[in-house]
């Protein structure tokens, strides 16, 4: 029989969130590779906006947690980009902006930072 120790569990805990962010956050930069590849008219790029919307609404609202445990430092960080990644979002929808390489760029050293 396997006995664990507590901080072993939340350790595993611990990790295996940070797998699914980062997995998550990941999915996110395919998303947007497709849409650039497909224009920033197309479905792909509404859909790729629209997932990025959620994920990092969702981020955020966990970052702003005071259960979060990471440091409050870097919570203020990963929040500052996440309002940043909304911003740019917005801006691509309302045509103001065509680029998608920044929101890949960011997301990807984002995914990169999960390992």
């Amino acid at each position: 029989m396997y006995q664990f120790t507590y901080a072993e569990i939340v350790d595993d805990a611990a990790s295996d969130a940070r797998g699914r962010e980062r997995r998550a956050v990941k999915r996110g930069v395919e998303l947007l590779e497709q849409a650039q590849v497909a224009g920033i008219r197309s479905r792909e790029t509404v859909e790729a906006l629209h997932y990025l919307r959620s994920l990092w609404s969702i981020l955020i609202e966990d970052l702003a947690q005071p259960e979060n445990d990471l440091p409050e430092a870097l919570r203020a960080d990963l929040i500052s980009i996440g309002i940043w990644v909304l911003r740019e979002v917005e801006q691509i929808r309302l045509e103001r902006c065509d680029d998608l390489q920044n929101l890949i760029d960011i997301n990807t050293m984002i995914s990169e930072g999960l390992k």
